[in-house]
C-alpha cells in the first residue's frame, strides 16, 4: 500500500494532467475542424468520444508492450490546417480525407521511411526541437500572473513550497491550490448535467481527387512533420529508444479504421507525453511508463463522455490551465536545453533548432517543428563538413 500511495499516486497526478493538457490546449480547434467539415453538435460530440477512446487504447496497449511511457494525440497541428481548409467540403468527403491521410501515414510507417530518416538527426537537434515546443507553454504559465496575479501566483507559490518540501507531489499540490483559489474566486462555471454522452456515428467515406489532393496531402504533411516527428523527437530527448516504425504504423492503423467515426488522427504525443516522461511522475524512468498508462486510462474515461469534454474544460479558467500545463513541464524544459547545449560542437545547430521551433512560424502550411528540424539538421551538416572534408 505504501507503494501505491508514494509511487503511483504522482504517475497518476501526471496522467491528468497530461490528460488535462491535451484537451484544454486543443479541444476548441477539433470543434471547429468538425464545425467546418458540417457535423452537428452531437457528431462533434461523437468525434471527441472516439478520439478519447482512439488514444486511450493506444496509449495503453503501446505504453504496457514497450514498458515506456507512450502517450498518443490527435494531430492539433492537422486540425488546424483542416479548420481552414474544410469549409465547403461535405463531412463523407471529409472522412475521406482522414482515410487517406492516415493510409499514407500507415505506408510510411510499414516501408520504415519514417525511421531512416529519423536516425540520421542528431539527439541534440531534437532536445532542441522538443525544447523549442514546450517554451510556450513555460511562457504561458508565467504569463498568467498578468491575468490572474492571485491564481497564478497562487500556484507558483505552491509549486515552489512543495518542490522545497514534498517534491513528489508537487504538481498534484499546485493543481490543488490552484482549484481552491479558483473556487474562491468563483471562476469555475457550473457544469450541465445533459449531453454528457454521444455515441460516434459511422459516416460513409466519398473521395474527391481534388480534395484528397488539395486537402489530404496537406494533412498528411503537416501531421507527420509537426505532430510525429516532435512525438518521436520526444521520446529520443528523454532517452527512451523504442522502434519507430511500429509506432507509426500501430498508431495509423488505429486512425485509419476509426476515421468513419471522426477519429481524424492518432498520432505520436510530444507536449503531454513529456508530462509522463518527467521525474515528477516517477522517480525510476523505467517505471514511467504507469504515468502514460494513467493518462490512457483518462482518455478512457474522457472517451466515455465526449459529448461533456467542452463543459468541463471551459468551467476552468485559463489561467489555470495555463500555469500548471507550464509548471508541470518545468522539468522537461530544463532537461531538453541541457541536452540540447551539452555537445558544444552541435550547439550552433543546437541553438537554431531552437530557436526556429520556439519562433512558432509556418511555411508552406508546415509548421515551426518541422523547420526547426531542418534548420537544425542542415546547419549541423554544413558546420560539420569542414572537418570531414579533412579527415
Amino acid at each position: 500500500m505504501k507503494r501505491a500511495n508514494g509511487i503511483f499516486l504522482p504517475a497518476l497526478i501526471a496522467g491528468f494532467v497530461a490528460v488535462l493538457v491535451g484537451y484544454t490546449s486543443s479541444a476548441a480547434i477539433i470543434f471547429q475542424a468538425a464545425a467546418a467539415a458540417g457535423a452537428s453538435a452531437q457528431q462533434i460530440g461523437g468525434w471527441l468520444s472516439m478520439l478519447g477512446l482512439a488514444m486511450g487504447v493506444s496509449s495503453l496497449g503501446l505504453s504496457w508492450y514497450y514498458r515506456t511511457p507512450i502517450l498518443t494525440a490527435w494531430s492539433t497541428p492537422g486540425a488546424a490546417l483542416l479548420v481552414t481548409s474544410l469549409p465547403g467540403t461535405s463531412l463523407p468527403e471529409a472522412i475521406g480525407v482522414f482515410i487517406f491521410a492516415s493510409g499514407l501515414i500507415l505506408l510510411c510507417g510499414v516501408t520504415g521511411l519514417f525511421a531512416r530518416l529519423m536516425h540520421i538527426i542528431p539527439p541534440s537537434i531534437c532536445a532542441a526541437m522538443l525544447a523549442g515546443i514546450l517554451l510556450r507553454f513555460g511562457l504561458d504559465a508565467f504569463g498568467a500572473l498578468q491575468s490572474n496575479l492571485p491564481l497564478a501566483g497562487s500556484m507558483c507559490l505552491a509549486y515552489l513550497l512543495a518542490r522545497r518540501l514534498l517534491p513528489r507531489y508537487a504538481i498534484v499540490l499546485t493543481l490543488l491550490a490552484g482549484l481552491a483559489v479558483a473556487a474562491l474566486q468563483g471562476t469555475i462555471a457550473p457544469i450541465p448535467l445533459h449531453g454528457a454522452i454521444a455515441p460516434p456515428e459511422f459516416i460513409a467515406p466519398q473521395f474527391s481527387l481534388s480534395t484528397l489532393l488539395g486537402i489530404g496531402v496537406p494533412f498528411f504533411i503537416v501531421t507527420m512533420a509537426s505532430q510525429n516527428a516532435p512525438g518521436i523527437a520526444t521520446l529520443s530527448a528523454a532517452g527512451y529508444q523504442v522502434p519507430t516504425s511500429p509506432l507509426i504504423s500501430w498508431t495509423a492503423l488505429t486512425a485509419l479504421l476509426l476515421a468513419p467515426f471522426g477519429g481524424f488522427s492518432v498520432c505520436i504525443a510530444a507536449i503531454t507525453a513529456a508530462i509522463c516522461m518527467g521525474p515528477d511522475a516517477h522517480p525510476d524512468p523505467k517505471r514511467r511508463y504507469l504515468a502514460a498508462m494513467a493518462a490512457g486510462g483518462f482518455y478512457l474515461l474522457a472517451g466515455l463522455f465526449g459529448g461533456a469534454i467542452g463543459l468541463l474544460l471551459s468551467a476552468l479558467p485559463v489561467a489555470l490551465i495555463h500555469t500548471i500545463a507550464g509548471l508541470a513541464l518545468l522539468g522537461a524544459i530544463g532537461g531538453s536545453l541541457q541536452r540540447a547545449l551539452h555537445d558544444e560542437r552541435q550547439r550552433d545547430a543546437a541553438l537554431i533548432t531552437f530557436l526556429i521551433t520556439a519562433s512558432g512560424i509556418t511555411l508552406f502550411g508546415v509548421g515551426a517543428a518541422f523547420w526547426g528540424l531542418v534548420g537544425g539538421v542542415f546547419a549541423h551538416l554544413l558546420l560539420a563538413w569542414p572537418a570531414r572534408a579533412m579527415r
